[in-house]
């Protein structure tokens, strides 16, 4: 069953005005080290940023609370799996967010797509809940 959704498009440009005025106070308020790595690796960095800035804004939508209930930033992570493929990481409360809004004898899945055609980056987030399938059931 879905949980949440959520989705969010954000101007890299204007992500790219905030990393020319702000910089790393910028950076490490909102992203962590990880995310940072990544971006800085890219050739598009402003664009990166830009798509995990969409996805973490997504995220806090699909959990039903938007980034004004306690959730920080860094607590909602994009990272990437061998194959490519974006995966959102949560920790501190929007763990615990997650973990209230998941039913019993279910676990959140949460899933994450970017995309980007300059000057936009959008993210989508959708969080899934799926019944926890026990070796002893049928």
């Amino acid at each position: 069953m879905i949980l949440g959704i959520g989705t969010d498009l954000a101007n890299i440009e204007r992500i790219q005005g905030t990393l020319d005025r702000f910089g790393d106070r910028f950076k490490n308020r909102v992203f962590t080290p990880t995310e940072q790595g990544k971006a800085e690796r890219r050739k598009d960095v402003a664009g990166t940023y830009a798509k995990r800035w969409a996805a973490k804004e997504a995220c806090s939508k699909a959990l039903g609370t938007g980034l004004a209930m306690g959730i920080s930033w860094k607590d909602m992570s994009v990272t990437n799996m061998s194959t490519g493929q974006p995966q959102m990481t949560l920790t501190g409360w929007a763990k615990e967010r997650l973990a209230d809004m998941t039913p019993p004898g279910h676990e959140a899945v949460v899933h994450v797509t970017l995309t980007d055609d300059h000057p936009w980056a959008q993210a989508f987030v959708l969080i899934e809940a799926r019944p926890i399938v026990r070796p002893s059931d049928p």
